[in-house]
């Protein structure tokens, strides 16, 4: 069963944020990382996967990159770290 086919049903700001996540490029995302999560979190991922075709793959890039574009003082503090280690 589709994501969309709940649509209309449940607040729009789910729908945008949804969109969001499935129009994000990860295409060529060449890296990759290992990430240890709680079994919460895993378990919501996996569900969310299930809900809406998303790969976690995709909802975990979409995360950091909201994270640090929403949050560029981590960028400074990432940025003065490798100063100091220089």
């Amino acid at each position: 069963m589709s994501w969309k086919f709940f649509r209309g049903k449940r607040d729009p700001v789910y729908d945008e944020i949804l969109d969001r996540i499935k129009a994000y490029d990860n295409s060529d995302h060449k890296t990759l990382i290992h990430a240890r999560l709680d079994e919460r979190t895993a378990a919501n991922l996996s569900q969310l996967k299930l809900a809406t075709g998303i790969e976690i793959q995709k909802i975990v890039a979409f995360s950091i990159n909201e994270l640090l574009r929403q949050h560029p003082e981590l960028k400074t503090i990432i940025k003065n770290f490798l100063e100091t280690i220089n």
